[in-house]
């Protein structure tokens, strides 16, 4: 079992900036992936960014050159650094590490607003 647990979502000017924590109990480097998702009321849940064990990270088009997810240097939390926020960047945002490929953990999630 793995406990991951989000902090640094809140209510943010467009164009303004955010960055998202998931610490876990496990290391990362013990998995395949972490990554971050997130979900706007009514839509589906959808990959905002990745990184993998070998550091080749994956970004939704709508973030690319605005998000950057990296983590630290023994593996147990993740970021998502979120600049230029925009109001379709409203969500919740959850963290997700993948372990094996049949086993996957989420966090509880964190609300980022981005309204002015």
């Amino acid at each position: 079992q793995v406990q991951l647990v989000e902090s640094g979502g809140g209510l943010v000017q467009p164009g303004g900036s955010l960055r998202l924590s998931c610490a876990a109990s496990r290391s990362f480097f013990s998995g395949l992936s972490v990554g971050w998702y997130r979900q706007a009321p009514g839509k589906q849940r959808e990959l905002v960014a990745r990184i993998d064990k070998s550091d080749t990270t994956e970004y939704a088009d709508s973030v690319k050159g605005r998000f950057t997810i990296s983590r630290d240097s023994v593996g147990t939390t993740v970021y998502l650094q979120m600049n230029n926020l925009k109001p379709d960047d409203t969500a919740i945002y959850y963290c997700n590490f993948r372990v094996t490929t049949w086993s996957n953990y989420w966090g509880q999630g964190t609300q980022v607003t981005v309204a002015s």
